[in-house]
Formats: structure tokens, C-alpha cells, sequence
């Protein structure tokens, strides 16, 4: 009976955490996906690799890096040649190309 109870407690706790996870993603994909609630559009690397940085500049922190022919989810927030592509997340826009058919301005 024990282990039942056990069971059923591990059961309904994947459900609440499947559940709440489904509904950020929702809400992800209703605000776009972007940070902060801004438009988002797709861009691709063009770069061999592309440092991401902590902030717009390039004395910020490098925190990632993207490879060549990555496709992200970006911003259309750019400041002094860098652009958004996530919280504390910038990259060279000099690097990133809109896709087919994305507004990225």
C-alpha cells in the first residue's frame, strides 16, 4: 500500500512539472520568444565562430559562442553594431543574417 502511494505521488509531481513547463513554453511562444517582450526574429550565423557577450560591446564578458550556420531567435533591439539575442546576451550583428522573410529592423 505504501509503495502505491509512493507511486502516485511521483506520478502527480512529473504531472505538475510537465504541466507548469508546457506553460512557459506557451507563454514563450505567444511573447515571441524574445527577452523582455521584444520582437523577435530569426537569424542565422555567418561567422566561423561568433562570441556571444554579456553585453553590447566587446568588453563585455564572453558567455557563449555560435558556429557557423546557426539559426537563433534574436531580437530586433541593436546597440553600437551588437544585437539582442537573449537576456544578457548580445552578438556582432555584423555576423547575424535575417532569414528568408524575417523583419529583424
Amino acid at each position: 500500500m505504501k509503495r502505491v502511494f509512493i507511486i502516485v505521488g511521483v506520478v502527480l509531481g512529473l504531472a505538475i512539472i510537465y504541466t507548469t513547463g508546457s506553460e512557459q513554453r506557451r507563454s514563450d511562444a505567444e511573447s515571441g520568444g524574445a527577452p523582455g517582450g521584444q520582437e523577435s526574429c530569426t537569424v542565422v550565423v555567418t561567422a566561423d565562430v561568433l562570441n556571444v557577450r554579456s553585453g553590447p560591446s566587446t568588453d563585455h564578458e564572453i558567455v557563449d559562442r555560435l558556429r557557423q550556420d546557426d539559426e537563433i531567435e534574436a531580437t530586433t533591439d541593436t546597440r553600437d553594431g551588437f544585437r539582442r539575442i537573449g537576456d544578457e546576451k548580445w552578438a556582432s550583428d555584423d555576423y547575424l543574417e535575417p532569414v528568408d522573410g524575417a523583419d529583424c529592423d
